[in-house]
């Protein structure tokens, strides 16, 4: 397995983020090419993915880095791991990779959420050190 980060527009990893949204959000919207290109080109933003020795893209996270006075902050979202390679360490793989990558650009700490019905998901946090905060994640919906 490797892990790379995407950086130019490709057809086979934009086909291979839109199959696997919905096994993340079942009610998400296909992406747009003009939006992946969005995110890709995005200097915050990093789309890591996790491809089998047949290039095929077992998994995905993405990652925010952001700069505020109080320090340099990471941002985790949108893990997924592909249903047909889930249990075979990639979620892990790609979570390390992302710790690793925060920890070369400065981050002081690495944040994510995760539903609490995503029982796997959440195991593995707690076990790769992560820990549950006691706080109040407040969300404004601009368009109602």
């Amino acid at each position: 397995m490797k892990i790379r980060e995407i950086k130019r527009l490709n057809n086979k990893v934009y086909q291979a983020v839109n199959n696997l949204l919905p096994q993340l959000d079942p009610d998400s919207v296909p992406l747009t090419v003009e939006k992946f290109r969005r995110i890709i080109k995005s200097e915050g933003t990093h789309l890591f993915v996790a491809e089998e020795g047949n290039s095929r893209i077992s998994g995905i996270l993405s990652a925010v880095v952001y700069h505020i006075p109080t320090g340099t902050k990471f941002w985790i979202e949108d893990v997924v791991v592909d249903e047909a390679f889930r249990g075979k360490g990639i979620g892990k793989a790609l979570m390390l990779h992302a710790m690793k990558y925060a920890r070369e650009n400065g981050a002081k700490s690495v944040d994510l959420t995760s539903k609490p019905s995503r029982i796997a998901a959440n195991k593995l946090y707690r076990d790769l050190g992560f820990e549950l905060r006691e706080t109040n994640v407040y969300r404004y919906i601009i368009n109602r």
